[in-house]
């Protein structure tokens, strides 16, 4: 089996913080296993979150564990717009949902980036499953992302938050695998 493994690490552009992440990319599909340590709101805060995509980028499986002693949040999709818990009941608030965005990381902007493959100037709208960090919250967002440069380096992407902080956008420039640089202001990758 053909598999290549990715390390980043960011830290935010104020506040204290980092996150650690490993990423396999594999083709059976696609692990992210990440550590983030941070502070929201005076709070120091750590959190641990797996990812499990299928070869096209489409998440399958999102595990969020707070590691305060709080239950882990155990979500699963078909790939389809359909998602459940751990136990398979079906969490029907977040039908339609494409992705997960946990606000934690820059890494989930990975997620559309790549399985949405965009040309230089297309764009594209999706809703994601946003999930809160620390607070373990969950809320569907609408989302639009817009190739505006693309190249063997890396490219540069518009995201917009269409639902949650409507009005919000960034643009993230990201390097060949399509790990986000600089999310402005907010994050920094540092290696």
């Amino acid at each position: 089996m053909n598999t290549k493994n990715l390390q980043a690490v960011w830290a935010p552009w104020d506040g204290r913080g980092l996150e650690h992440l490993r990423l396999r990319l594999g083709e059976e599909g696609i692990e992210a296993d990440g550590i983030v340590i941070g502070e929201e709101e005076g709070t120091i805060f750590r959190a641990r979150y797996v990812i499990r995509c299928d070869p096209g980028w489409r998440t399958r499986e999102t595990i969020l564990d707070p590691l305060d002693g709080r239950d882990s949040l155990h979500l699963r999709s078909d790939g389809k717009g359909n998602w459940s818990d751990a136990s398979g009941r079906s969490i029907p608030e977040l039908e339609g949902c494409s992705d997960v965005d946990l606000s934690a990381t820059p890494f989930t902007n990975t997620l559309p980036i790549r399985r949405l493959d965009l040309s230089e100037g297309e764009s594209s709208e999706i809703v994601a499953v946003y999930m809160d960090v620390p607070n373990m919250r969950l809320h569907a967002s609408r989302q639009r992302y817009t190739c505006l440069e693309r190249n063997a380096e890396g490219s540069l992407y518009r995201y917009e938050d269409e639902g949650l902080f409507h009005g919000f956008a960034a643009d993230l420039p990201v390097d060949a695998a399509g790990l986000v640089l600089d999310y402005p202001g907010i994050f920094r990758r540092m290696s």
